[in-house]
């Protein structure tokens, strides 16, 4: 299998959705999804980075925490496209959808998008800074740098176990595991295309699935990150002012959500950094966060390569030829998805 470890420095990102891949050029973010009759549908828009708008946005270490807010507001958007796009929205709004679009102005897709980037927010700081604080609130009260260091590194790891754990299990549900699946789609028609390769199912399937510049890999880093960025932090104020972080609750989830967007600017760098070298520390360095993708990533079957393809294709040059719906979207029959992604299939 193929398997490059290094990236080229024009970045294509993605991002598997329900039936589908979203993919990211540099000017345009692009959904492609694959109904139930065979169908891709696939819909365009053009994209700005925040850096353009405002070049303090892209200096490094704060283009980390204007990603991550970034992504998440997109990850939430594109989400509710492909839902859209899928046609599971068609239902006649309730009474109280109705009543909910009329109070607040906006329509019923936008609050249900709301509310649920809320939910994931606060289902994120509950398990992942809520609850392993709380566990180390149980150990013994301690002045010493010794034991502030054993708290975070406790805290750390209690973090990474409960993100594994998330991830395996989420991966036993039916749905979720085919989303697994367009993820590695998206990553091995990212290989090929940063390799130059025809974006065919063909030349995509011999790529790995595992990318090293994958958001899976930046949890993992900024995970682990953490446990060093807050050790330092904690020893710092208990030699400055003698106050021990580690012996108040709500102080230490506080300092920990204010210093979130320190520890994910220096993810975002470290991230960039070991994907674009290939040195051996480099490799090694990655390594855990590669391995974490053999949850977040599954096999692909060519039909998810495929709608992968027409993702890139449309995000790197424009939509292709097909019937338009009046959103804007164009639906492709399998026979024009085949054309367009050179795929042959078997006569059996």
């Amino acid at each position: 299998m193929s398997e490059p470890f290094s990236c080229p420095r024009a970045d294509i990102g993605g991002q598997a959705v329900l039936e589908g891949v979203m993919m990211k050029s540099p000017e345009a973010i692009a959904v492609a999804v694959r109904r139930e009759n065979g169908d891709v549908v696939v819909k365009r828009e053009t994209y700005e980075s925040p850096a353009k708008k405002h070049a303090w946005m892209g200096l490094p270490f704060i283009r980390g925490s204007v990603n991550m807010v970034q992504m998440l507001g997109m990850g939430m958007r594109v989400l509710t496209d492909a839902t859209n796009m899928l046609g599971l929205e068609n239902e006649e709004p309730t009474k109280f959808e109705k009543w909910l679009s009329k109070t607040f102005g906006k329509s019923i897709d936008k609050i249900v998008m709301g509310v649920a980037m809320v939910m994931a927010v606060a289902l994120s700081l509950g398990l992942f800074v809520l609850l392993p604080n709380a566990v180390i609130s149980l150990f013994p009260k301690n002045g010493s740098n010794g034991m502030l260091l054993v708290k975070n590194l406790f805290s750390g790891l209690l973090r990474i176990l409960i993100l594994v754990a998330y991830i395996y299990f989420a991966g036993k549900i039916p749905d979720m595991h085919r989303t697994f699946q367009y993820h590695g789609s998206e990553h091995k028609t990212v290989y090929c295309q940063e390799a130059g390769r025809p974006l065919t199912p063909e030349n995509a399937r011999t790529f790995s699935r595992l990318h090293p510049r994958c958001g899976t890999s930046f949890l993992f880093i900024t995970f682990f990150l953490s446990i060093l960025f807050y050790s330092v932090i904690d020893v710092l104020v208990l030699m400055l002012t003698g106050f021990n972080l580690g012996d108040h609750y709500f102080l230490r989830v506080l300092s920990r959500i204010l210093l979130l967007p320190c520890v994910a600017g220096i993810s975002y760098e470290t991230l960039k950094g070991l994907a674009h070298h290939d040195g051996k520390i480099s490799r090694i360095l990655r390594w855990p966060g590669l391995q974490l993708q053999r949850l977040t990533t599954q096999p692909p079957t060519d039909d998810m390569l495929q709608v992968a393809i027409v993702s890139m294709k449309t995000a790197l040059t424009d939509l292709p030829e097909g019937e338009t719906t009046p959103e804007g979207w164009v639906v492709l029959t399998p026979q024009q998805v085949d054309s367009l992604t050179g795929y042959v299939r078997n006569a059996a």
